[in-house]
């Protein structure tokens, strides 16, 4: 009989435990940590709204877990209360806004394909980020729209031309929408695909001049906007 008392006890126990708020509690520091159970009392919110927030925090930001109580995951709730105000100034953003999937819906581009453009920015004049809640970044649209069309304009115009000319890292780089500095890189560390260079003329002081077939350059750049999308 003294066993199925302490038995009852220790349930009783354990579901005072799950019931209590942890807002105060803490797994390995004094900081406020945060149930599922605390935010949907605190925030009126669904246990599988807050799961799927989580399991997409990859693209809107949600904060990582920061340990656990019992089996249940905990975050850090100034980390989360700031992450969610932030998402709901969302419904705030000026017009004209756009983030990188609809870019990509709009241009016919891939998200890999703007991320590399956007990885590139020093390089191709990328416009900077208008906003950003969390992870996600917002570009002004039209500023976007403007700068899109000018780097496809000149990768068009440096494009034309004999497919069996000569060209120079210089113009290299302007047809693949790099700097110079970035394609002196791949002569050292050449990536998939990138071509022999058709000629090299020495020059004073041991330099050497890497002439690559027009045809080449543009073939590689076809490759790599393959891979991109």
């Amino acid at each position: 009989m003294v066993i199925g008392v302490t038995v009852v006890a220790a349930r009783e126990n354990l579901v005072t435990m799950e019931n209590a708020t942890t807002e105060y509690a803490s797994t390995s520091s004094d900081r406020a940590i945060r149930t599922r159970a605390d935010l949907m009392k605190r925030y009126g919110l669904g246990r599988s709204t807050l799961e799927k927030w989580y399991r997409e925090r990859a693209v809107n930001g949600h904060p990582e877990a920061v340990g656990t109580v019992g089996r249940q995951l905990v975050w850090d709730a100034e980390a989360w209360d700031r992450w969610y105000a932030e998402r709901e100034s969302f419904h705030d953003l000026p017009a004209g806004l756009a983030t990188r999937d609809e870019l990509a819906t709009t241009y016919g581009l891939s998200r890999h394909a703007l991320k590399t453009l956007w990885a590139e920015r020093e390089d191709n004049g990328h416009p900077g980020a208008a906003r950003q809640i969390g992870k996600a970044l917002y570009w002004d649209e039209a500023a976007w729209a403007t700068w899109y069309d000018g780097y496809r304009r000149s990768r068009d115009d440096d494009s034309d031309g004999d497919p069996g000319e000569l060209v120079t890292l210089a113009q290299v780089a302007r047809i693949l929408g790099l700097a110079q500095t970035s394609v002196t890189v791949y002569v050292k560390r050449p990536p998939a695909g990138w071509p022999e260079p058709a000629e090299e003329q020495a020059l004073a002081g041991g330099r050497v001049r890497r002439l690559y077939r027009r045809a080449d350059i543009l073939a590689y750049a076809r490759t790599r906007l393959r891979t991109s999308e």
